[in-house]
């Protein structure tokens, strides 16, 4: 990978300056697309596009799909949809080319499909469209090498040889049958040290991992890790092979989903990058810091109802930052092993009970050891008998354990109704938490104090 350091940059500047274009095709030769895409994020609009302008066909197209999604826009949206479709989409793969109209607005995306020389291209585009974003189907493209299974050996290379022209990368070789249903894979290997066998069929490596078009994102991730693929075949509902996924598709896809949910654990309520506007910033951090505003409400509400339990016992106030954090942190843990196990498949929604269960025999272990560790504390430096040593001891069993179920329940539900579990990782958590968490450490504060009475 290309690192550009000030002098470099500084001479690409003073090129753009210049207009210098064979200065400037000689550095473009010498990059990689997405050398190039991080390049332009150094420079200002006007040096990126005078640099943009000067690839040719293949190169600009790929530089276009390597460009951050926003920068993406700001070059396409002082294009003519004739020049997306002439320049870019008739460039790119059948996947890259549906990633890329589905950046642009509905009215511009008839418009591109319209100008599309190739019908075929038009006609896979438009069917992969139809599919959702974050499903096999949306993710696949149609440009693979395809064999039957009763074709015989010579045949099958000179058939390999017309498909494979207009392929930039060959991944795997797929054999349907007369229905064009998935039937296995033809090792290249074959190919080479079985030149004259009968049939396909009898060469080929049968029932090869697959997925249908509408299974989830995730599910596809899985496969790809679980079998150590490149590629993997995609079939529709009957078993026709429709198209492929590869394993660099698969990488984005799940980047931007770390990503999202990253942001989404950290109180972000969507996508945002470190060079976005004020504003935007500011809108994508504001909502979950105002509903923990509220949350600080509440709790200063239910404090507030405890007003006469601080003035006789002063000590209760010195533990109340350590429920709320103890109560926030064994939420999150709970959680995160959740949303993790959802992610990669070892947790499923029928293991709800079970899980539950387990999260509760950690809860009480852990809160067990938490509370003698507190009550032993307290007993050195107030007194055995003093309500808040045993209040404090009782509460932290009662919170960690309410914690690790609550943490544990939430993100179990929010999958099961489709919710990003992801969210349950963050603020809500914490928040939640933390209220729950005062309101029983002032209850029993409240009760011990009024038994010890």
């Amino acid at each position: 990978m290309k690192e550009f350091d000030e002098k470099d940059l500084e001479d690409i500047r003073q090129i753009c300056d210049r207009h210098d274009t064979e200065a400037a095709r000689k550095v473009l030769d010498t990059l990689h697309p997405a050398d190039i895409a991080e390049l332009y994020n150094d420079l200002d609009l006007e040096e990126a596009e005078f640099l943009y302008h000067l690839l040719d066909g293949d190169k600009a197209a790929d530089v276009l799909m390597e460009l951050d999604e926003d920068d993406r826009k700001k070059l396409l949206d002082g294009m003519e949809p004739e020049d997306i479709a002439r320049q870019y989409i008739d460039h790119l793969d059948t996947d890259d080319a549906v990633d890329l109209i589905q950046d642009l607005d509905e009215e511009d995306r008839d418009e591109v499909l319209s100008h599309i020389d190739d019908v075929e291209q038009a006609g896979d585009i438009i069917d992969l469209l139809k599919y959702g974003e974050d499903t096999a189907g949306g993710l696949m493209g149609t440009e693979m090498l395809v064999v039957n299974e009763n074709w015989s050996m010579p045949e099958c290379i000179k058939q390999l040889r017309m498909q494979a022209e207009d392929m930039d990368e060959v991944y795997n070789v797929y054999v349907v049958d007369n229905d064009d249903r998935l039937r296995g894979t033809l090792p290249l290997k074959e190919l080479i040290t079985h030149p004259s066998v009968s049939k396909i069929k009898n060469v080929m490596e049968i029932d090869p991992p697959s997925v249908k078009t509408d299974t989830p994102l995730d599910d596809v991730a899985i496969d790809f890790e679980k079998y150590d693929l490149v590629a993997m075949p995609v079939v529709d509902s009957i078993g026709r092979l429709v198209g492929h996924i590869t394993v660099d598709d698969v990488m984005d896809r799940v980047r931007e989903s770390s990503e999202r949910d990253y942001q989404l654990a950290s109180g972000l309520s969507q996508d945002i990058e470190s060079n976005d506007t004020l504003w935007q910033q500011t809108r994508a951090r504001l909502p979950w810091l105002l509903i923990g505003i509220a949350g600080g409400i509440g709790n200063s509400l239910i404090l507030g109802n405890f007003e006469s339990g601080f003035a006789t016992n002063p000590a209760m106030a010195l533990f109340i930052p350590m429920i709320g954090g103890t109560g926030g942190n064994v939420g999150i843990q709970s959680s995160a092993i959740v949303v993790q196990g959802l992610a990669n498949g070892s947790l499923d929604l029928k293991d709800t009970g079970r899980q539950l269960f387990k999260e509760m025999g950690v809860g009480f272990i852990n809160g067990l050891i938490i509370s003698l560790i507190v009550f032993l504390y307290n007993c050195f430096s107030l007194n055995p008998l003093n309500p808040t040593t045993i209040a404090v001891s009782c509460s932290l069993m009662a919170v960690v354990l309410f914690a690790s179920v609550f943490g544990t329940f939430v993100p179990l539900t929010l999958e099961r109704f489709k919710i990003d579990p992801a969210l349950a990782t963050g603020p809500f958590i914490s928040i939640t938490n933390d209220i729950i968490g005062m309101l029983i450490y002032m209850l029993i504060s409240s009760a011990m104090m009024s038994a010890l009475s």
